[in-house]
């Protein structure tokens, strides 16, 4: 038994012998709780974060994409200062549809004789039709002459079309520059502009914050490459395709009871609260304006019924309302104003109801009654360019409850003060809401009594005012900003063409008697013109230049002057020289320079001029014109090729741009593409006997004989007058009539 013991004792493996303990590999536990939380925080935020500021910073480091901000800095005389971005609307329009501030520039350095003043708007504050006579810039010329030693800056930022959503980045960088006063002229583009209930640009949300995280991923270099990816592969392609003013909202209409009206009030008040913070933050005292509109003679844009209206009660409407037009015509004001009122019954919410009521009670001399219906007009107008009474409302809260840094200016009643019988109309206006020169005058000429009364300057400049207040009259305001004879021609013709003659101008009620009042007064001015006046007209515009040298805009007019009327296109080098050295960042003076040159035959210098000015506006179409002409004259084809093509695309209707294109294409036996280009450009510019004339020699060629006679028969009705038309399509008849 020993033995077997011994054995079986002998026959355990010694210690040496033993495998090695098994070892354990340690898990970490997983993250539970806070330490959870802080995880996924670090991979839904910090990571993308890290990553997108990456590619922000790559994409700065290699050049892409341009300045976000209102401002860009700039040296002048080796003085740094800041002037106007003109690529700053493209974080709320797509490229192609930016506007743009009339240029300025002011020192960084703020002198201590110095008052700066920044107005804030849109098209109204800017000026429109022309920014050379806004009341911004007779406001100036008041404070000037009642503050000798001071300089005042009064730097205009408003431009066409944008709202406060647009305005509110301006008001917060203009803010960090050392302002003495904000004042805010705003509210037009509330519902059409960027953001609106009927806009056709960034679409409106419900949320506010998430349209300021829009606006603000937009002005990053990431933002722009991606909205200028999405754009080159047809996104967004709702949006109109060229500028059209007013006539791209027409299918836009949006009821005075839409919801979606609420959120543009909302968003109104929280922006303009916001913009006086703005000013506060910056030491400015803020003058809030309410916004001002013609309401007697601007017919709505647009009529709506009711939503809920049956079809039997709207053709029982109708038939009452059509009662009513004929005891109109006729003159029979007081059975006109009962039918309208008995249609009033059935449906009071149709804009052109009221406007005609207001006519009617006006004939009758009830001045209070008429006031009340031109007011509800506006308030139904379903084309909502007019700022209604619940944005000036919103203004005149706002004014009322922040304090005596802000005072309320109210343009709306100041206006109606210096109306026939306190209703606002044609002596002020040019049309629905830009004020005419007289108007213009006034708001400047209240502006500045409200500004010297309410102690709106800073103490260290109200101490150096000369004496009693004395503003300048408007005559004088008209020969210091060079207002002629010709700019009163030149502004009523431009606003009769392209505004009134067009829609949505072309659809409001009384449109023929509009139309047929301002011919005869255009024809008038336009007769007044003789050679005797145009010389008057350059000794103004001489004057003015001599009497402040300092404004580039008199500079920039006398140039336009010197080269479209008297055809001096030497002087007129001279004064947009003088421009492109005072505001070297603007592609107006270099543009100007370079189409003098072109004028007198030196296009190397032109062709330096127009690439300056696209390195500095890469979006002007006429100056990719101009410069592939030049190109063109010297030899450099493919060149001129690619810059008529840019002209194109951004100025959809520059027609010369396409019949020169086309006319390239066939002389290099390439009829297809030079046929493509007259296509498209027909589509853009359907009402060119030009492109049609041009298109139907094509076909001829290509032998599509049919289509050719079309073409040339449509350029015919266009352009009866043309010979070249005429002689095209009798060689294609062969020579039959």
């Amino acid at each position: 038994m020993s033995s077997k013991r011994e054995a079986k004792r002998h026959s355990r493996p010694s210690a040496a012998d033993k495998p090695a303990p098994r070892t354990t590999q340690t898990i970490p536990a997983k993250p539970t709780g806070w330490r959870l939380w802080v995880f996924r925080a670090i991979a839904l935020l910090v990571v993308p974060a890290v990553f997108f500021g990456a590619v922000e910073v790559g994409l700065r480091l290699f050049g892409y994409g341009h300045p976000a901000g209102p401002f860009i800095k700039v040296k002048l005389d080796g003085q740094t200062c800041y002037g106007d971005n003109t690529e700053y609307s493209q974080r709320f329009f797509p490229r192609h549809l930016a506007r743009e501030a009339m240029p300025y520039l002011f020192p960084a350095d703020k002198p201590e004789s110095t008052c700066r003043i920044f107005v804030l708007g849109a098209s109204a504050a800017m000026g429109v039709p022309e920014p050379a006579f806004s009341f911004a810039r007779m406001l100036r010329l008041m404070l000037v002459q009642q503050y000798p030693g001071v300089d005042f800056e009064v730097i205009n930022t408003g431009m066409a079309a944008i709202n406060s959503h647009a305005v509110l980045p301006i008001a917060r960088e203009a803010a960090k520059h050392d302002p003495d006063v904000f004042l805010v002229y705003l509210g037009n583009n509330e519902v059409t502009g960027p953001y609106g209930a009927g806009t056709v640009f960034a679409p409106l949300s419900g949320n506010l914050s998430v349209i300021r995280a829009a606006i603000a991923f937009k002005g990053t270099r990431l933002g722009q490459l991606l909205t200028n990816t999405l754009a080159s592969i047809g996104a967004g392609a709702s949006a109109p395709q060229m500028w059209r003013g007013l006539e791209m909202f027409l299918d836009k209409q949006v009821r005075a009871d839409d919801p979606g009206l609420q959120d543009v009030y909302q968003h109104f008040e929280a922006n303009l609260n916001d913009i006086v913070a703005a000013g506060h933050k910056g030491g400015a005292k803020v003058v809030l304006c309410t916004v001002a509109a013609n309401l007697k003679d601007c017919p709505p844009f647009g009529s709506l019924h009711r939503a809920d209206l049956t079809e039997d009660q709207k053709h029982r409407w109708e038939e009452i309302y059509q009662q009513g037009v004929e005891h109109e015509q006729a003159g029979r004001w007081a059975q006109a104003v009962e039918r309208y009122l008995a249609a009033g019954q059935i449906d009071d919410s149709y804009a052109d109801l009221q406007f005609r009521l207001g006519r009617c009670y006006w004939a009758m001399n009830e001045f209070d009654q008429a006031a009340d219906r031109y007011v509800k007009a506006r308030r139904f107008d379903t084309l909502r360019f007019r700022a209604d009474e619940r944005i000036n409302d919103i203004i005149r809260a706002m004014a009322g409850d922040t304090g005596q840094a802000v005072t309320l200016f109210d343009t709306d009643e100041m206006l109606g003060r210096h109306s026939d019988h306190n209703v606002p109309g044609a002596k002020l206006f040019y049309e629905h809401v830009h004020m005419n020169f007289t108007g213009s005058y006034w708001v400047a000429r209240l502006l500045f009594d409200h500004m010297v009364n309410q102690d709106v300057l800073p103490e260290r400049i109200a101490r150096m005012q000369s004496s009693t207040p004395t503003p300048l009259t408007e005559a004088e305001c008209a020969r210091r900003l060079a207002f002629t004879e010709l700019d009163r021609y030149q502004v009523a013709e431009k606003v009769l063409s392209g505004f009134i003659r067009r829609p949505p101008f072309s659809n409001q009620l009384y449109h023929d008697e509009q139309v047929t009042r301002m011919e005869q007064d255009v024809a008038a001015m336009k007769a007044g013109l003789t050679a005797e006046a145009m010389k008057e007209v350059g000794e103004q515009h001489r004057w003015a230049v001599e009497n402040d040298q300092s404004d580039w805009l008199l500079h920039f007019k006398f140039g336009q002057f010197l080269s479209e009327h008297a055809r001096d296109y030497r002087a007129a080098t001279e004064q947009f020289r003088w421009v492109q050295s005072r505001l070297p960042h603007s592609w107006l003076g270099h543009n100007g320079f370079g189409m003098m040159r072109y004028a007198l035959g030196d296009l190397d210098a032109a062709i330096a001029a127009f690439r300056t000015t696209i390195r500095l506006k890469p979006t002007s179409g006429a100056t990719h014109f101009y410069l592939a002409e030049a190109l063109q004259k010297k030899g450099r084809t493919d060149e001129a090729i690619r810059h008529y093509r840019e002209a194109i695309q951004w100025e959809r209707d520059c027609i010369p741009a396409y019949n020169n294109l086309a006319r390239i294409y066939s002389e290099r036996g390439k009829l297809d593409q030079a046929v493509a280009v007259c296509r498209r450009g027909v589509v853009f510019c359907p009402d060119s006997a030009t492109l049609h004339g041009t298109l139907g020699t094509l076909l001829a060629r290509q032998g599509h004989r049919d289509e050719a006679l079309r073409e040339l028969r449509t350029a015919l009705q266009l352009d009866p007058n043309s010979a070249a038309i005429r002689s095209s399509l009798q060689v294609l008849l062969g020579g039959r009539g």
